[in-house]
């Protein structure tokens, strides 16, 4: 059994370039976004079900899912979330534990946006925030993926308050914007880990 750390932060706070830099050192990263995605793809159960739950209109001509139409119809039906939740947050489960479990590097990362909000926390001994002050966010994200201000400011909205976060981590790394600030304070900790995996948990 690894040591499993926890890594969050909001949209912008750099928590893809604590993750990547993790990876650098050889320590095997699970992405609950890549999961998210993988759960969903042709040929897989989820993806059925949700075909088997909301029709055939969910899947485009090549048989993948057709993630626009699905998200407009959610948008329309509140209800429709649950129960397109229902499916696939035990399916990101499974998978995440698989992986996690598969994971041979000394400790290993759930990198997930909603570590805290979807319980995936209880999945890992310890937990690591990424944190940037929301004017900081915004500015990343809007250079990085082209969306409008208030686009970015909605989605901070809809994620869990930055003090909370504060509260239920372990350990909080200020992203300030230098990477190098980030590297360096990311190597602290990664020694800290190394340590605590040798000595908790060594077979």
């Amino acid at each position: 059994m690894s040591f499993i750390l926890g890594l969050t932060g909001g949209i912008g706070s750099g928590k893809s370039a604590a993750s990547q830099w993790f990876e650098t050192q050889g320590i095997t990263v699970v992405d609950a976004d890549i999961v998210a995605r993988e759960i969903v793809e042709k040929g897989q159960p989820a993806l059925q079900q949700i075909q088997q739950t909301f029709g055939d209109w969910v899947l485009l001509e090549n048989g993948e899912l057709d993630r626009r139409a699905l998200r407009e119809y959610i948008f329309k039906e509140p209800e429709a979330r649950h129960q397109l939740e229902s499916i696939t947050h035990p399916a990101i489960r499974t998978s995440i534990i698989q992986q996690l479990q598969a994971a041979t590097s000394p400790y290993v990362i759930l990198v997930s946006p909603l570590l805290f909000e979807t319980n995936q926390h209880q999945l890992t001994q310890h937990t690591l925030l990424i944190d940037a002050s929301e004017d900081l966010q915004i500015l990343r994200a809007s250079q990085r993926d082209g969306q409008s201000i208030e686009q970015i400011q909605k989605i901070i909205a809809a994620q869990m308050p930055r003090e909370k976060k504060q509260e239920l981590a372990n350990d909080i790394v200020l992203n300030d914007g230098h990477i190098d600030h980030l590297h360096t304070k990311l190597a602290h900790l990664h020694q800290q880990y190394l340590t605590r995996s040798k000595n908790e948990y060594s077979q």
